[in-house]
Parts: structure tokens; C-alpha cells; sequence
């Protein structure tokens, strides 16, 4: 049984974790609003972005002459896997969903006999599966959006996804991240970025196809995605870490608020034994005395 010395050292431990807790969620409420901002605000141009392209890509698809970026290299055999998770812990299932989605998509890719790389944006995913894919990994970036996400980072990574493409490394790339819903919620959402996925045949009611507008293009299509594709990957790996960092966040806030809640239970809790344990020995030396002065 511990004595009242160790349950006062306790309660005054479990306060002091309260108190950093308690920072913590404030540090990361404030983080929040601004990574909140900018995402919601990222969002009408990034998706503007790709509903014009897949108009342009709609009126190209099948022809020679394509862009690589949407065409294709012809096959899908290499697969390149970007796995988006932040620096530091303290953030509930924020990287534990990613990493779980990861491992799925690459275990499915590699019982289909296809070729798998893995290229990591935050430390903590790295470290989770080089243990179990360490062959797999060709790099990691590290303290992306450390002092908030800029584009010039999101364009860095672009260029070099876009270098690898046109160097043969990998036929098709994947982005695996966290889209912010709410402080509580975040999905996980799994984007193909390279080749660009040509958009669906809308289709009506009775599942006939509805004809779509003839538009005429200056200069030609072809020219316009050779240039409007590489800015598009770099908007959607901007996207991505915009969206990671607000769920980052997100999923920050609400576990230092389970914490810091968690911390006031378990100091009430220990209080109440401590005034117990400090009861019954005041109780116990009452009784020894009173049986001495009897004695005598």
C-alpha cells in the first residue's frame, strides 16, 4: 500500500502533466483555426483545378500525342506510394489510421505482383513501417510545414515526383493522407496524382451517356495539359499537406483534451484515497494512544 509521501508525489505528478496537457490543447486550438482556414480555402481552387482538367482530359483521352502525365507510361506495374504523416506524436489515431491504410494499399498492390515504393512526408510513418517495408522506402521528408505549410514545400515535392516519372521510375503515384472534417474527424483519403484519372462518363437517369459540350482550345488541348498537369500535381500535394496539418491539429487538440480530462480523474481519484489513506492513519494513531493511556 502506498504511503501518503507517494500518493503526494503522484498527484503533484499527474498535475504537472495536466498543466502541459492543458498547454498543449491551447497550443493546438490556436494551430488549428489557421490550419483550418487554410485548407477550407485551398479546397474551390484545387478541385476548380481538376474538374477543368478532366474536361480537357475528356476531349483528349484515346488520342496520340497525350500528355505522360495523363496518358500513361502504358503500365501499371511500379507503384509509388507518397505517405503523409506528421513529425510528432501526441495526436490519438492521426498517424496510426495513414499508417494502417498504407500497409493495406501496399500488401493489396504486392499480392497483385506489382512493384511497391514508398516515399514518407513526416517522420512518424516512416518509423512505423521501416521496420516491415524497409526495401520499400526510397525517402523521407522531414519537418515539412514545421512553421506552417508553404507551396514552395508542395512544389518541391512535385518537381521531384514529376522528375521521377519522366526518369521511368514509377508508372502510377498515390497519395495516402488525412482530409480534415471536424477537430474530431478526419478520413482518410487515398488520391491517385500521376497519371491524372480521366474523369467518369456522366451518365442520366436511364444510363445513357449525356453529350457533352464541343469546346474549342487555343492553343491545343494537348499543349494546354503539358503545362496545366504539373501545376496540377503540385496544387494537389499542397492540398494534401494542407489538409494533413489541420487534421494533425485536429487530432492534437482532441487528445490533449482527452488527457487533460483524463488527468483531473485520476487526480479526484487519488485525492480521495489519499484523504482515506491519511483517515485511517490518523484513526489508527488515535487508537494506539487511547489503548496506551488505558493500559496504564
Amino acid at each position: 500500500m502506498p504511503s501518503l509521501k507517494d500518493l503526494r508525489l503522484r498527484i503533484n505528478s499527474v498535475k504537472s502533466t495536466r498543466k502541459i496537457t492543458s498547454a498543449m490543447k491551447m497550443v493546438a486550438g490556436s494551430k488549428l483555426r489557421r490550419a483550418q482556414t487554410a485548407a477550407e480555402a485551398a479546397r474551390p481552387y484545387a478541385a476548380r483545378m481538376e474538374r477543368m482538367l478532366g474536361a480537357l482530359a475528356a476531349s483528349v483521352a484515346g488520342m496520340a500525342g497525350a500528355p505522360p502525365m495523363f496518358a500513361g507510361t502504358g503500365s501499371d506495374n511500379v507503384h509509388l506510394v507518397i505517405v503523409t504523416t506528421s513529425d510528432r506524436g501526441l495526436c490519438g489515431g492521426f498517424n496510426g489510421s495513414i499508417v494502417r491504410s498504407a500497409k493495406a494499399l501496399v500488401n493489396d498492390l504486392t499480392k497483385q505482383g506489382k512493384t511497391v515504393q514508398l516515399l514518407f512526408i513526416g517522420r512518424k510513418g516512416r518509423d512505423q513501417m521501416k521496420r516491415e517495408y524497409g526495401n520499400l522506402v526510397i525517402d523521407a521528408y522531414e519537418n515539412v510545414g514545421r512553421r506552417g505549410v508553404t507551396f514552395a514545400e508542395a512544389d518541391a515535392i512535385a518537381r521531384r515526383i514529376g522528375v521521377m516519372f519522366a526518369e521511368g521510375h514509377f508508372d502510377v503515384c498515390t497519395i495516402v493522407y488525412n482530409r480534415f472534417k471536424s477537430a474530431i474527424t478526419q478520413e482518410v483519403t487515398r488520391q491517385q496524382l500521376v497519371p491524372f484519372p480521366a474523369p467518369p462518363v456522366p451518365e442520366d437517369v436511364g444510363g445513357h451517356a449525356v453529350a457533352k459540350a464541343i469546346y474549342e482550345y487555343e492553343p491545343s488541348e494537348e499543349a494546354i495539359l503539358a503545362e496545366l498537369l504539373p501545376r496540377n500535381l503540385a496544387i494537389q500535394v499542397f492540398r494534401a499537406l494542407l489538409e494533413s496539418n489541420a487534421s494533425e491539429q485536429g487530432a492534437r487538440m482532441t487528445a490533449m483534451d482527452n488527457a487533460t480530462r483524463n488527468a483531473g480523474d485520476m487526480i479526484n481519484s487519488l485525492t480521495i484515497r489519499y484523504n482515506r489513506t491519511r483517515q485511517a492513519q490518523i484513526t489508527k494513531e488515535l487508537i494506539e494512544i487511547i489503548s496506551g493511556a488505558e493500559a496504564l
